[in-house]
């Protein structure tokens, strides 16, 4: 099974940066769609963003252009860069595992927790 590690998360002023890692245990990282979700306090889990093997992304649209997801293969780990952040950005941040080729293999972190606030 795949284990997931999430790091970067914090406190940053609004306009503010953060960068969130995942580092996934996958031997077969390359194969998975990474994706970023989040959840704020009674709100449900919603997607961020998320990339695919082939390196396609997509985009919540309360995040596009100021949010970028990317990977590292070779490293096992996906980010998040999270520039212009606003207070609407606060939740706990969840990285998600998804095989592309077993719909029923895959995981989630722990949650790291983003704090927008002046």
């Amino acid at each position: 099974q795949v284990q997931l590690v999430e790091s970067g998360g914090g406190l940053v002023q609004p306009g503010g940066s953060l960068r969130l890692s995942c580092a996934a245990s996958t031997d077969i990282f390359s194969t998975y769609t990474m994706g970023w979700y989040r959840q704020a306090p009674g709100k449900q889990r919603a997607l961020v963003a998320r990339i695919t093997s082939r390196d396609t992304t997509n985009y919540a649209d309360s995040v596009k252009g100021r949010f970028t997801i990317s990977r590292n293969n070779a490293k096992n780990t996906v980010y998040l860069q999270m520039n212009s952040l606003k207070p609407e950005d606060t939740a706990v941040y969840y990285c998600n595992a998804q095989s592309e080729f077993n719909i029923g293999v895959g995981a989630w972190g722990q949650g790291t927790q983003v704090t927008v606030s002046s």
